[in-house]
């Protein structure tokens, strides 16, 4: 492990000075500061051009502090930083990740040299400060913890049915636990909320007065407001399960002597298992005997596989890539390595946004509801009603409270966002997902196999030492020391042999070749030349393990590889050193093969497009932080690259996360363009950091140790191809490789996210203008108190319409508002953020108008019989009773879904935003409908209030139509007024654009690094 992800105490070695700034002379001693001597690459990074350019200082670092210490402090209190240096040496539950074993020919020995050469010198300025080699090579091949503890037993027998089944009741089947809530129970909390509570209450009030209509038709809405959520929730749940169950695991394990494939779950800790290429590891083993490579980059973000040697532990989750041998499980469900990650997989019970948006939105209706149905209640009853009819006209304000369709048309809207987004590869596991999306102002990510291809590839650029080589010549004599006529055996020979002409290496044939050792590490090929029929070797691995081939006089050829790997390691780019022998026998260096791992073609183009939405992006990855930082410069994410040196951990008990997590490490999370060598935990603890701050924080990952962080944000996304235990704790799944299906996901739940917010706009007025409209009509307006024609109708003592009119305006207007997940939409330019302030102001705008021209609408018609009344000196004759019922249902209804053509246009006017086909076309049904049934209602009565049809009226017909219309322009232009006035004032922060600001702390930060690192020409950070 490199020194910097684990620094060590200051020892006799004088360390090669880089850039450093002094302590204060004020600290004490004792002060934490003082503690221990660290290089500058514990957080930021290394200097690395400074050393491969010759730059040299022997002075001693005793009193010296590095600029990334005292900055990352600075903003820290004292208490803080104690208790940071007390857990210093705290082990990550993950942190044996690391030291799984070597990976083939170079792993990070490359880097770790890098690192070594950084901190004392090239090879001659080493002997110079009386270093030697077998130092530096102790501490680039430092590889602790992967021998088995002592009471380990291996099995070479395998276990008997019996002694199976036996484990298998001690320890559990070998899954993480699940908590599974029933389907039915699921179904049954949909009937627990404040909206179903409503219609409960209306149901049994009209059971009470004998209303069995209405109670049926109420019945009907409450099941089917509870069947469409439960459907939608539900499918989308079994998508995710059955990606699941696609990927169920097997294991090949030694019962009763023979050896039967079985399902995972039944292997018991101490089974006898094969571990063959292309299979999953099955649990946590132990090898026995043998070697295999197994790709962990699900695990720990290498991309290239790592050697697993006897008594190494290979961790449930990753795959084995090459080899055969057999093992012996150690750890299975929720002990190993996996299942201890998913314990940071807690449930948290947290509400999303909008379901919060929802909640408040129906807990204010409820309440000014309930609150207006009591006052209606106790007016009536003094006023000498009896207790079913105060019942009977309460029951009409509380219905008319009920927003009876809002949770069917936000699933509604949303379910069909989610097959939009499924369209472009995005499985949506949770549909509240879609709507923190828009929100989201923060992107973190994982870098292998998500930014990157997951896959190394050879770079241009090859530095050689021996005259007339080239990129091509290394490239044979690379291919050389691998069995080339055989499939590869790891990683290198894939990217070697996938590279080279294989036309070329017809003119050799193999005379003998040593595989890859863990003692050797290094592969070694004998060739002879076909045509001249020359004897040769050639060698690759490690630059530090070729270079002790050379001999002495080839000093400068070592200084010059190892300033090269300085350079190449500085950029984060990979080295593969090839020596061949001359015709005298000895090595000689011929080149280093440079390699990486590429960012995906689509990579940068989706960091670019996130940013212009107003999203920043921030990368989180286990690699080494040269290998970050050039994926960082590649994608133009940003320069400030960081160790997770400064990161909190987990409480080593608890699992709690940090005390003011954000108050003392947002700054430091804010200001980085990303963070490297980090553990689950980490990942984890950053998520967490920036949603305290109040950030909508999404994160994207394939790997279990990614599995905490995707779990934990707001937004987790699984990309192709993930493990099991991504895909579980994410909340959108996607299926085609790459992320651009994140930036159409972030356009489309945008656009999702204004279509919901209009209608809840819509719907918070037009509940609004029946509740208000109906409370002050009971109180205000006495019909029988109006002049009418001498007949025998007799008019009542309180104006009332009948309950089931009002649940044909709501259900026909908002059962066509399904087609709002149609409507055309804009995405917002920057994240979208709830204000319900200004959503109330709004929708009370449009609620107010809509109310106060059907109250003097009422006032109107009711003095119709008035000859000096408006009404009749415009022309129009008297209207009776039960014309008038049918003439207020129709204003109602034409004036509710006019509304939402107001309210669907945000600050515009109506005009300037077209609607979507779909919902014209249900507009236009739904006041078809509503006109139509308003013409030829029969005459009669319900619930012993008359009504008749305008179909002998339609002059009053007519009438209703055009007041209703110039109401509406009416309408828009106040509500275009209002907006205007919230954003002069910014009410309530409404000008806000949700995009991140760093805060003075975070910048000055920023400024002290940059000034600091600025004085020693290091930029990089």
């Amino acid at each position: 492990m490199a020194s910097s992800e684990h620094p060590t105490e200051v020892d006799d070695l004088e360390a090669k000075d880089t850039f450093v700034a002094e302590l204060p002379t004020t600290f004490p001693v004792s002060h934490p500061l003082r503690s221990r001597v660290k290089a500058q690459s514990d957080l930021t990074g290394m200097d690395l051009e400074a050393k491969a350019f010759g730059v040299t200082r022997q002075k001693s670092r005793i009193n010296y502090r590095s600029v990334s210490d005292i900055s990352a402090m600075v903003h820290l209190a004292p208490e803080v930083v104690q208790t940071m240096e007390k857990r210093r040496r705290q082990r990550s539950s993950s942190d044996v990740l690391a030291k799984f074993g070597q990976v083939p020919l170079s792993g990070g020995d490359d880097l770790r040299l890098a690192e070594q050469i950084q901190t004392y010198g090239t090879r001659k300025e080493r002997r110079e400060a009386g270093i030697s080699d077998e130092e530096i090579q102790s501490k680039i091949e430092q590889n602790e913890g992967v021998q088995p503890p002592d009471d380990f037993q291996f099995n070479h027998e395998g276990f008997t049915s019996a002694k199976a089944a036996e484990l298998l009741k001690l320890h559990g089947p070998n899954e993480l636990p699940e908590k599974i809530t029933p389907k039915w129970l699921v179904f049954l909390r949909l009937f627990w909320a404040p909206m179903p509570i409503m219609i409960w209450l209306a149901i049994i009030i009209e059971a009470g007065i004998g209303n069995y209509l209405d109670m049926g038709i109420l019945l009907i809405i409450q099941f089917a407001n509870a069947s469409i959520s439960f459907y939608e929730t539900n499918k989308a749940g079994n998508a995710i399960a059955a990606l699941k169950n696609s990927l169920k695991p097997t294991a090949t394990c030694k019962r009763d002597g023979a050896w039967k494939n079985i399902d995972a779950r039944e292997l018991v800790p101490g089974d006898l298992v094969l571990l063959g290429s292309g299979s999953a590891i099955p649990a946590d083993c132990r090898v026995n005997e043998g070697e295999i490579d197994v790709d962990q980059a699900a695990l720990t973000g290498e991309s290239l596989p790592v050697t697993f040697y006897k008594g190494d532990s290979c961790k449930m989750g990753s795959t084995v890539v090459r080899g055969e041998v057999e093992g012996t499980v150690e750890f299975t469900g929720a002990n190993t390595f996996f299942g201890k990650t998913a314990a940071l997989l807690k449930q948290t019970n947290e509400h999303s946004y909008l379901q919060v948006v929802l909640m408040l939105v129906m807990f204010t209706l409820v309440g000014l509801s309930i609150a207006l149905c009591l006052i209606c209640f106790i007016y009536l009853m003094a006023k000498g009603q009896t207790l079913k009819e105060s019942l009977s006209f309460t029951v009409v304000v509380l219905v008319a409270s009920i927003p009876l369709a809002i949770e069917i048309v936000t699933t509604t809207t949303l379910a069909i966002g989610s097959k939009s987004l499924a369209k472009q590869g995005a499985i949506v596991a949770q549909l509240s997902s879609i709507e923190r999306m828009a929100s989201m102002s923060i992107l973190c990510s994982d870098k292998t196999g998500t930014l990157t291809l997951n896959q190394m590839v050879i770079q241009e650029e090859t530095p050689t030492y021996v005259p007339n080589e080239t990129q091509e010549s290394v490239l044979v004599s690379a291919a050389l020391a691998a069995k080339w006529k055989e499939p590869p055996r790891d990683a290198l020979d894939r990217l070697v042999l996938g590279t080279v002409n294989m036309s070329l290496m017809d003119a050799y044939e193999q005379l003998d070749y040593m595989p890859f050792d863990p003692q050797v590490k290094r592969t070694e090929g004998t060739i002879r030349h076909k045509e001249t029929q020359k004897e040769f070797k050639t060698s690759k691995g490690a630059p530090h393990i070729i270079l002790k081939l050379l001999g002495d006089e080839d000093d400068d050829v070592k200084d010059k590889v190892e300033a090269d790997v300085a350079r190449l390691g500085a950029i984060g780019v990979r080295s593969l050193a090839v020596a061949r022998t001359d015709e005298d026998g000895k090595w000689k260096m011929l080149g280093l093969l440079t390699f990486l791992d590429p960012p995906r073609a689509d990579t940068k183009q989706v960091i670019q497009d996130a940013n212009r939405y107003g999203v920043g992006v921030k990368m989180i990855t286990g690699d080494h932080l040269l290998i970050a930082r050039n994926t960082a410069a590649q994608l133009d994410l940003g320069t400030h690259i960081f160790t997770s040196e400064y990161l909190p951990l987990l409480d080593a008990e608890t699992k709690e996360k940090p005390e003011n997590l954000a108050a003392n490490y947002g700054d430091l999370c804010l200001a980085a363009d990303g963070f490297a060598q980090v553990y689950p935990e980490h990942k984890y603890l950053i998520v967490e950091c920036l949603r305290e701050l109040g950030y909508a924080v999404g994160m994207t990952g394939d790997g279990v140790n990614d599995a905490p962080a995707l779990k934990r944000a707001d937004v987790g996304i699984a990309v192709a191809d993930s493990t099991d235990a991504a895909r579980a704790a994410a909340d959108i799944v996607l299926t085609e490789p790459g992320l651009s299906a994140v930036s159409h996901g972030i356009v489309e739940a945008r656009k999702i996210f204004q279509r919901v917010n209009n209608f809840l706009t819509y719907r918070i007025a037009a509940t609004l203008q029946l509740l208000v409209f109906f409370f002050i009509s009971i109180l205000a307006f006495h019909p029988n108190e109006y002049s009418h024609p001498g007949t025998e109708e007799e008019w009542p003592k309180f104006f009332q319409i009948p309950v089931i009119l009002i649940m044909l305006i709501t259900l026909l207007n908002d059962g066509t508002l399904i087609t709002i997940a149609y409507d055309h939409a804009e995405a917002r330019a920057t994240p979208c953020i709830w204000n319900l302030p200004a959503l109330f102001v709004t929708s009370t705008t449009l609620g107010v108008v809509s109310c106060f021209s059907s109250l003097l609408l009422l006032h109107i018609l009711l003095d119709s019989w008035n000859e000096d009344g408006f009404f009749q000196k415009i022309g129009f004759q008297g209207v009776e009773y039960g014309q008038m019922i049918l003439a207020m249902y129709l204003k109602i209804s034409v004036s509710d879904f006019l509304t939402l053509f107001s309210a669907r246009t945000g600050t515009r006017f109506f005009y300037e935003v077209a609607p979507g086909p779909m919902l014209l076309a249900g507009g236009a049904f739904a006041l078809f409908i509503s006109s139509l049934l308003s013409i030829v209602w029969k005459e009669g009565e319900i619930e012993e209030i008359p009504v008749n049809g305008l179909v002998n009226d339609m002059e009053l017909f007519g009438f209703v139509w055009i007041y209703s219309l110039l109401f509406f322009f009416l309408q828009d232009i106040l509500k275009v007024g209002v907006f205007k006035w919230m954003y002069w004032q910014n009410f309530h922060n409404i000008a806000s654009t949700g995009v991140v600001v760093l805060p003075k702390s975070a910048e000055q930060l920023i400024k002290d690094m940059e000034a600091a690192l600025g004085e020693t020409g290091n930029k990089h950070h």
